[in-house]
């Protein structure tokens, strides 16, 4: 019989041989188009800057750029450069239910692999949805249902380095021109590669923001190993010691990865993120925002309740002591308290920005304060709705004792309230313009959206 991996490279061979639909390469141009604006909004992270040391200090020959320096680096280390900016801020895409972040280790692994075999727009578009599509099935194949959330997320697995290596390793063999068994063979080796753990979200640390960083690395690595003739168990996924059974044991579903493949796309329904925080605080913003509007005076507000997903509460609301004081500004991306109080008081860009992450806004007195009243709970009506969506709903308790209420269930970005076109565009060009001029946004933003015609990836790419 033919295996699970063995499906999903032929499936990627087919969209290769055939090209995508034009209204999915679109989709996929869009995703290039975040990914980019979210990579360059990152490059003076202090993650990107470490990662470019180390890559300067490997060295060697320079054949894909590095986003926003301009300067060539080799394919893994462009690799991981990109990916870490991709993923750096925490303002790249979502997809649901399987809750992971697909294209900033899907674009970067395929960018790289795309301009160092000198491939066309058109190729890179084919390679980046098919690796993204591939990436979140794998997501799929760990949610379950009767738990109604990720058994990698409950395990403490970020499914997005783990799966993202994947879906890049196929994107990869694709512009590789590898036949669909060097395609599996891909996957197989990089299987064995994506890892990742979520501590760092309730604790603090750093290495998260490598997470996309490190799976685009392996993914370009095992590409390059199954071109040069290394191979991949053909049950790596179903396998009793596969994939799947090491990261969600019995509770995994291997046939979502297939079911309906090539025909029920996933790619267009993945979310684009409006704020650059962890995705399940923004109905959290939204109902703040609401409440903004409504003219609530931040001053007058005795206590507020954050209600939301159970599930969520390890990540945004616990442990209480750091989420309503936050570490840093990336910390304070993490904490429920911290992104009402912020976007009560009032933000950036297109409700918050990354001016409300910095280190000296996540110690403002006056959020910090306000940080401090509120309290993370469950909500019913929220368990019933995750991992479909990430609601919330906000209750303000007044001085004078009126009680405000806004329930946000469907998340801004996602297909029941999608950003418009000119919101992403919004989003690419204040994203940008902590890097280039706005001239050269508005060529990338050109240039993108042509992709599919575009012959030479440099002209996308450098500075």
């Amino acid at each position: 019989m033919t295996t699970y991996v063995q499906r999903l490279a032929e499936f990627a061979a087919g969209v290769r041989d055939r090209g995508l639909p034009a209204e999915l390469r679109a989709d996929a141009a869009r995703r290039v188009l975040d990914v980019l604006g979210n990579s360059l909004a990152a490059t003076s992270e202090r993650p990107a800057e470490a990662v470019g040391a180390l890559v300067a200090e490997w060295g060697g020959n320079g054949r894909a750029t590095a986003i926003g320096a301009g300067g060539r680096l080799p394919e893994p280390s462009a690799a991981l450069l990109n990916g870490t900016l991709a993923h750096s801020l925490d303002f790249d895409d979502t997809h649901l239910p399987s809750v992971l972040h697909p294209s900033a280790s899907v674009v970067p692994a395929a960018l790289a692999v795309a301009e160092s075999r000198g491939a066309t727009g058109a190729a890179l578009l084919d390679a980046i949805g098919a690796g993204i599509e591939i990436a979140v099935r794998v997501g799929m194949a760990g949610y379950d249902e009767r738990l109604g959330n990720s058994v990698f997320f409950e395990r403490g697995l970020h499914a997005t380095a783990i799966c993202g290596a994947l879906g890049g390793a196929a994107a990869g063999a694709m512009l590789s021109g590898l036949p669909a068994g060097g395609i599996a063979d891909a996957m197989g080796i990089a299987s064995s590669m994506g890892s990742g753990l979520l501590e760092a979200n309730r604790t603090g640390g750093t290495v998260k923001r490598i997470h996309c960083g490190w799976a685009a690395h392996a993914a370009v690595t095992a590409a390059g190993l199954a071109r040069t003739g290394i191979t991949g168990p053909p049950t790596v996924l179903e396998g009793r010691f596969g994939l799947l059974q090491a990261f969600c044991g019995d509770q995994a579903d291997p046939e979502a990865m297939t079911r309906g493949l090539g025909e029920d796309w996933e790619l267009p329904g993945i979310f684009f993120k409006p704020y650059p925080c962890n995705h399940f605080t923004h109905a959290g913003i939204d109902a703040a925002l609401r409440l903004r509007a409504r003219n609530v005076d931040p001053a007058e507000i005795e206590s507020i309740e954050l209600g939301a997903p159970t599930a969520v509460l390890r990540t945004i609301g616990e442990p209480r002591e750091d989420k309503i004081r936050p570490k840093s500004g990336y910390h304070a991306a993490f904490s429920g308290p911290y992104t009402v109080a912020a976007a009560l008081l009032g933000g950036g860009g297109l409700g918050l920005f990354h001016e409300d992450f910095t280190d000296a806004a996540a110690a403002d007195p006056a959020r910090l304060e306000l940080a401090a009243k509120v309290r993370c709970v469950p909500d019913a009506r929220c368990d019933e709705i995750f991992p479909h969506q990430f609601p919330a709903v906000l209750r303000v308790r007044m001085r004078g004792g009126e009680l405000l209420e806004e329930r946000v269930d469907n998340n801004r970005g996602g297909p029941g309230n999608p950003l418009s076109a000119e919101e992403l565009a919004t989003k690419f060009r204040l994203n940008a313009s902590r890097r280039v001029s706005p001239e050269r946004a508005g060529q990338i933003t050109e240039l993108a959206y042509g992709l599919g015609d575009l012959d030479d990836l440099g002209r996308l790419t450098d500075r």
